[in-house]
Order: C-alpha cells, then sequence, then structure tokens
C-alpha cells in the first residue's frame, strides 16, 4: 500500500491524531544562542532558528517528537516550518537549507518507525513547509501595488528545494501548512507535483489554510470554501485549518469545510486565544472539549494542535474521540467550480 492508501485506510477506522506545536515547546527548553549555533560558525545569531536544531541539538526536536507519540500521535510533523532558503536567509543560513531538511525527516521517520514497531499502529511523516515571509499575492510596498518581492517560479523552485530534501530523508507527505496566500500554496502545490513526477511516484500532498479574520479568510482574501475550490486539483490527502484562532472560532469554518471536501479533513488550531503577553492559557481539557464536539459531529478525521498546544494538549485530544466514528469524506455533485475570492459554480 502507498502511504495515501496507508493513511485512508486507517482514518476509515478511527479519528487519527496528528501533533502539536514545535515552536512553544522549544521555548521552554530555553535554549541560548550558542545552543542554536553549535560549532557551525554562521555569520548571524541563531537564537530563534528553530529549524536549525535537528543539526546543532538533534535532541531537541527528537524529544519533542518523542512526546508527541508517547501522547497518542499518528502523525508527526518535522521540525521545518522555516527551513527554506528564503526564510533561512535571515539567519546566513541558506546553505544549510537540504541538510536541515534532511536531519529533521530523518528523525521523524526513525522515531515513527520505532514505535509502529512497537504495537503495530502505523505511524506517518508529514513533512513541513511553512509559507516564507514573502507572498506572492500583496505588494509589501503600498505605493506600489504591482510590486512583489518574488515571482512563482522562484518561490516554486525554494519550495522543490525543501520538498527533495523531506523526501530523501522519507517522509509520507508533503504539509504544505500556515497557508495565508493561495498563490503561494500552488507554488508549493506544483513543486510537489513535479517531485512527483521525477521520482515516478505519487508525492502526497497535505494542505492547511489559516484565516487572517472571523469571517473566514486568509490573507490573500480567499474564503475556505473558494481555497478548496483553487487547490482541489492537486488532489490533497488532507485539507483543513491550522494556526488562525482557537477552536471555538474555527467551529462555523470547519463545519464548511468538512460538508464540501472530497478528502480527509485536518484540523490543528491554537491551544485558544493568545493572552497580553502572548501566551497560550487554555487547558487541555478545554481544547479537547471543543475539538471533540467536531469529532462526535463527524467533521474531522484528524486532530491536532497549532501555537501553544503541549503533548497534554494532544493526550487529552486522543483520550476525548477514542471510539468515535470518523468522518465519511463528502461526495460533492459533479458541477464546475472555480474560486476568484469567493467560490463559483457554474450552472449546469
Amino acid at each position: 500500500m502507498t502511504a495515501r492508501e496507508r493513511l485512508n485506510a486507517e482514518a476509515a477506522k478511527r479519528i487519527l491524531i496528528t501533533d502539536g506545536a514545535f515552536g512553544t515547546e522549544i521555548q521552554n527548553w530555553k535554549l541560548d544562542e550558542a545552543a542554536y549555533a553549535g560549532d557551525l560558525g554562521l555569520p548571524h545569531d541563531q537564537k530563534g532558528n528553530n529549524d536549525i536544531l535537528a543539526i546543532t541539538k538533534p535532541e531537541v526536536p527528537e524529544t519533542i517528537t518523542r512526546e508527541y507519540l508517547d501522547a497518542g500521535s499518528d502523525i508527526v510533523s518535522t521540525n521545518t516550518f522555516s527551513a527554506n532558503l528564503i526564510s533561512q536567509a535571515d539567519y546566513g543560513a541558506e546553505h544549510l537549507v537540504r541538510e536541515i531538511n534532511l536531519q529533521s525527516a530523518k528523525i521523524a521517520r526513525r522515531l515513527a518507525d520505532e514505535y509502529a514497531a512497537k504495537d503495530g499502529r502505523p505511524r506517518f511523516v508529514a513533512g513541513a513547509i511553512g509559507p516564507t515571509n514573502k507572498t506572492l499575492s500583496l505588494s509589501p510596498d503600498v505605493n506600489d501595488p504591482g510590486y512583489r518581492e518574488i515571482d512563482f517560479d522562484y518561490l516554486k523552485g525554494v519550495y522543490r528545494d525543501q520538498i527533495d530534501a523531506l523526501l530523501e530523508g522519507g517522509v509520507d507527505f508533503i504539509l504544505i501548512e500556515t497557508v495565508f496566500d493561495t498563490l503561494n500554496a500552488k507554488a508549493g502545490i506544483m513543486a510537489a507535483l513535479d517531485a512527483a513526477d521525477d521520482l515516478g511516484r505519487d508525492v502526497p500532498i497535505m494542505l492547511s489554510m489559516t484565516l487572517t479574520d472571523l469571517s473566514g479568510r486568509n490573507l490573500s482574501g480567499h474564503t475556505v470554501e473558494a481555497f478548496w475550490h483553487a487547490v482541489r486539483h492537486a488532489r490533497p490527502v488532507t485539507i483543513g485549518l491550522n494556526c488562525s484562532f482557537g477552536a471555538e472560532q474555527l467551529r462555523p469554518h470547519v463545519k464548511t469545510l468538512s460538508g464540501i471536501a472530497d478528502t480527509l479533513i485536518m484540523i490543528y488550531p491554537n491551544a485558544g486565544l493568545p493572552n497580553e503577553l502572548g501566551e497560550y492559557d487554555e487547558m487541555p481539557a478545554t481544547t479537547a472539549g471543543l475539538v471533540g464536539e467536531w469529532a462526535a459531529a463527524r467533521q474531522v478525521n484528524v486532530l491536532g494542535g497549532c501555537c501553544g498546544s503541549t503533548p497534554a494538549h494532544i493526550k487529552a485530544m486522543a483520550d476525548a474521540v477514542r471510539g468515535l466514528e470518523p468522518r465519511v469524506p463528502a461526495r460533492p455533485e459533479v458541477r464546475t467550480k472555480l474560486a476568484g475570492l469567493e467560490p463559483f459554480t457554474m450552472a449546469a
């Protein structure tokens, strides 16, 4: 069976659990700059470069991944959200992009296989790809609306470098997450599809949109439904929402997406909304209770956490949904569905 087939087979039996946040968990280690930098001799301060820890302090992402697996995760992601040429340029570490992704993937793959061997339950690895700090849809210069810092082909190449290394390291899926710009996501999709063509095999894509306001749009202005229409051609193995807000604010948007997508739904919200200090106070039982409502309504297939979530949050979710029936993917009518910022369904 392919990774896509194995995931679908497991998701038909039960609600699956992915992992939680890496960034806030890494902060708990209170590492100094020397710990981030190691002996690489990089010219810039590395503090906060979480992705580079796969090279300089691999016990950190390894420990966090192990804690999520202990909590019940069926899917673990690589600690590679910013492991791309654009983001690593801020740290003068562009030349390490391949090695960061390769080592992060190997850590996650080794642990996933270790836990699967213990109990026979499949574990999966998602190669995480963040949106970068550039946008293809919007100008960073208010005086020049037509200006773009990068173009589509450049960003596709940036994503391709990352995807190739993640696949070499053994990931099952490419997770294009925290999508604030749908065009950025399309560059990632094209990079993954090109990689699949070159390898001569299926490279399943996971897509996860992030909302920037309570009306349910991302930064490039797309509604949840319009986003689905814009990316459905990629045949993602999961579609979903992450980050954005807490679970309570995501409720109506989860319901919308669940009703239209003919693939698995994966939702991993923040642990509530941040407080005045930017910290997350929502307790694991609260988050688990909220996402449990979606599970009970058969609106989701995979649940996990984003900013502020911990292994305790993941364990509480796993406990809350154990034994519940999984969602059955929607069977949408056969119609031409297009998208601008709003969804458009062509008349029969």
